[in-house]
């Protein structure tokens, strides 16, 4: 018997104690010749000739399968007996995440379909479950060479080559069911009010809410010590409160949340129905704020130099999937560790447990969107759709400063004079910005820039001297052409936002027996700390620059520029590198 990976708890900003993990073994097929659907697969009656260890896609080597070849159309299996305490209850069953199109039966009926390869979904699957074995099956469709498809890093040829790296299709993160009263919470939004100390908190129920009795308990604690308790009256799908946090000395001021101390409130919600509780879940949320205050990125109405590692997201073993808890974790303390107070999650969609370690540990994180490579009007729907959700899904993580939906013209590859496609990034500049308008949105990192909160540019420069003179002033950086691309598009011009430098480095430095490349080279440890230096002294110390982004924090598949090797080694002690990042002597 395999021990379960993946065990945790994966929503934890959403926690309920009635729940069953689904990952482990499931029976799999490919379905090359699509054949599936037609024989009737989705019947459950069918057993499959493979076993795949869910959450891992069957490209990676912890599913089991490590197939690197193209197979687009895939199924799942797997028999589930619910628990006794799961009786009397409304069942959903939720996916993490399913690349890229998925469709879901329980005993042969369909309760689900999704597009979107990196966000969740669930149902509600009660009204076809029964007694003893219940059959899941999913097909999961993915487009691998469609250029279009939002797809981040996955290359659509055979090989990983270039800045690409190995496709994922089918489940890739946890599956699991949860057990909810009719009438149950269904989401909790936090918007923290940092200037009134007040946290605003949007609560949407499910459920038949037209009866009587229906009230919903809120209790806020910080370390232990309990901060409000209230009860509301339901009259409807929506409660939404201001609640004030003004019960301490210091008014609040050591309660905010920050990388140099990650303060939380927890939370707890309890659904009471003719007087009794019928749901209970756990939350959290940080009292942050991010804004732009006289031209300066601020963090807490204060000046805040953000310094970020650039992070794909892989893992040798697992691909997308991280492999374990503790892996996860041990990345942000990593990150940490070299001085590093944020990560840009550069395309990809993160685990929900990344964000929960960044909130817990101290991690500032961009959230951006994993990107297609060309533009059409069917992209458009698929991505606009994806980011929605993305966004939505992430809101209340206090970590997450600063929303990038496009990286470097990524699906919009004419913008620099295609009125079409300036329009598409304008509208996802907007687009974000009303679902959330409490953080920077970026139009298009990188360069090629329309309407956007942060001018940011990336310039893998190597040249200490270079790079102290481009970004000496304003101006200077305004003007320059690193990549020879222009830093607006076409009709739009800098206009005084702050200025980041948000990807750079990326030095190659063989440390294991992975063979690759990078945009410049080291030849030595001395070499490489001496080189990494070299470019981040001159932004950090630039007058003109008010961030930054290394490229990258490990090596990934072919791309040896990490300051990790692929399997989380430091190429040299990580001490050294916090000393660059703090300005002080390399020893």
């Amino acid at each position: 018997m395999t021990t379960q990976l993946r065990a945790e708890y994966p929503r934890p900003q959403h926690v309920r104690q009635s729940w069953i993990n689904l990952n482990g073994e499931w029976e799999f097929e490919f379905d090359d010749a699509d054949v599936g659907q037609g024989q009737k697969w989705q019947l459950g009656e069918k057993a499959f000739s493979q076993r795949i260890q869910v959450p891992f896609a069957f490209q990676s080597k912890l599913s089991g399968i490590a197939d690197p070849d193209f197979h687009d159309r895939v199924w799942y299996r797997k028999q589930v007996v619910l628990p006794e305490a799961f009786t009397g209850k409304r069942i959903l069953l939720h996916f993490g995440a399913v690349d890229y199109e998925s469709t879901v039966w329980v005993n042969g009926q369909q309760v689900a379909y999704h597009e979107g390869g990196h966000t969740p979904f669930c149902a509600d699957v009660t009204d076809t479950l029964k007694s003893g074995d219940n059959t899941i099956v999913v097909k999961a469709v993915d487009y691998s060479q469609d250029v279009t498809l939002p797809r981040g890093k996955q290359y659509w040829l055979h090989d990983s080559a270039s800045i690409f790296y190995t496709r994922t299709t089918g489940i890739w993160q946890t599956v699991w069911m949860e057990a909810v009263a009719p009438v149950h919470l269904e989401k909790v939004k936090f918007t923290p009010h940092l200037d009134t100390n007040q946290i605003e908190i949007e609560a949407y129920l499910q459920g038949d809410l037209t009866k009587s009795g229906i009230a919903l308990k809120v209790h806020i604690s910080f370390e232990g010590q309990p901060v409000v308790s209230d009860t509301y009256a339901v009259k409807s799908s929506q409660v939404t409160r201001m609640i004030g946090l003004h019960d301490f000395n210091d008014h609040g001021l050591g309660r905010w949340w920050s990388p140099e101390k990650p303060s939380l409130y927890d939370v707890q919600f309890t659904v009471v129905q003719d007087g009794q509780p019928v749901d209970e879940v756990s939350s959290y949320f940080g009292m942050r704020k991010v804004s732009i205050e006289g031209g300066k990125l601020s963090l807490n109405n204060r000046p805040y130099q953000m310094k970020l590692v650039l992070d794909q997201g892989y893992f040798p073993d697992g691909n997308l999937t991280p492999p374990s808890d503790d892996a996860i974790r041990r990345d942000v303390e990593l990150t940490k560790e070299m001085g590093f107070n944020g990560a840009r999650k550069h395309q990809k969609i993160e685990d929900p447990r990344y964000l929960y370690w960044c909130d817990k540990l101290g991690l500032l994180v961009w959230g951006e969107a994993p990107n297609a490579y060309q533009y059409s009007s069917k992209y458009v729907r698929r991505f606009t759709k994806e980011w929605q959700e993305a966004v939505e899904r992430d809101y209340n993580h206090p970590c997450i400063v600063v929303w990038v939906p496009l990286n470097e013209s990524w699906g919009v590859p004419n913008i620099l004079i295609d009125k079409q496609q300036q329009q598409h990034a304008l509208t996802m500049y907007y687009l974000t910005k009303s679902l959330d308008p409490t953080r920077p949105v970026i139009s298009n990192d990188g360069w090629e820039m329309v309407e956007t909160d942060l001018y940011n540019i990336h310039d893998y420069e190597w040249r200490e001297e270079v790079l102290a003179q481009r970004y000496g002033s304003v101006e200077a950086a305004v003007a320059a052409r690193p990549a020879n691309r222009e830093l607006s598009a076409g009709g739009y011009a800098y206009d005084g936002q702050p200025i980041l430098v948000t990807e750079f480095g990326g030095i190659a430095y063989k440390k294991s027996e992975w063979e690759g490349w990078g945009y410049s080279g080291a030849d030595n440890d001395e070499d490489f700390v001496a080189k990494v230096e070299a470019v981040i002294k001159p932004i950090r110390l630039s007058k003109a620059v008010q961030g930054y982004c290394y490229t990258q924090l490990t090596d990934v598949e072919q791309e040896i520029n990490g300051l990790l090797t692929y399997d989380r080694n430091p190429k040299v002690p990580l001490e050294m590198i916090r000393a660059i990042n703090e300005g002080r002597s390399v020893k």
